[in-house]
């Protein structure tokens, strides 16, 4: 058994961060070919197309601002024309800002969170789903945190628009499984990226000790996920919330 996305395309928003960057390569190596989306590193963006050029993929990088209704209709339409509408979406662009505790916190973080969690996911689904309901086949993985199951210290604003992406990620389920799309949520832990790699790994010992498994994820084990819910290997599983944290979150039935 192998996850097999040949002849499969997808979409990816924030394909050029250090978490998409990962997803993106391995949908490529199994078999997808994969439309990058960025917002401001087009640098980055090519640099990555080229990878997937290099593994005999299609690919082709895309700009927009996910928290931009017509930028995303702009995107929908270029993706359409040049690249073809994807099997696979993977929602998993999101505004970084700096943590602090909630009555230090800057109140324009809420808004943004809000935007590039909730909205986002809006905004990509009244653009792409209507063309997987006319295929009637449809793969959706969006990357939620273990964040909105724990509610830990000085991230409310990313937590409060997590959770709020949790409640449209299962209503769009329920709506869209009849069309044989699937809509499912991965929910990492603290995540070791390139750019950590680059600059030096942190041990993170007291958050590790809260790791069943004992060690802090890769960006691969979550990009082996999506790849899972993005197969036919997971037709059958939607409106899941899937922790990949090394058992820190075990929703409770």
């Amino acid at each position: 058994m192998e996850i097999n996305l040949k002849g499969k395309k997808a979409l990816v928003t924030g394909g050029s961060g250090g978490l998409g960057r990962t997803i993106v390569r391995t949908l490529a190596e199994c078999g997808a070919d994969v439309a990058v989306h960025y917002n401001s590193d087009e640098k980055s963006a090519s640099a990555v197309v080229g990878e997937l050029k290099a593994l005999g993929r299609q690919a082709a990088a895309f700009r927009c601002d996910i928290t931009d209704f017509d930028s995303v209709k702009k995107m929908r339409d270029d993706v359409g024309k040049s690249f073809g509408m994807p099997d696979i979406l993977i929602v998993n662009a999101v505004i970084q800002y700096e943590w602090k505790p909630l009555l230090e916190q800057d109140i324009k973080d809420y808004y943004s969170q809000f935007e590039s969690c909730v909205m986002q996911m809006v905004y990509m689904s009244k653009m792409f789903i209507p063309y997987m309901r006319e295929r009637h086949y449809g793969r959706i993985v969006v990357m939620n945190t273990e964040c909105a199951a724990m509610a830990e210290p000085n991230c409310s604003a990313y937590t409060s628009a997590k959770r709020g992406l949790d409640g449209i990620v299962r209503v769009l389920a329920k709506e869209v499984g009849a069309d044989n799309i699937t809509v499912n949520q991965i929910a990492p832990g603290w995540t070791i990226t390139d750019k950590e790699r680059a600059s030096g790994v942190n041990p993170a010992p007291g958050y590790v000790a809260t790791v069943p498994l004992a060690r802090r994820g890769t960006d691969k084990d979550i990009a082996n996920m999506a790849a899972f819910l993005s197969s036919d290997l997971a037709s059958f599983t939607t409106g899941a919330y899937i922790p990949v944290s090394g058992g820190r979150v075990m929703p409770a039935i």
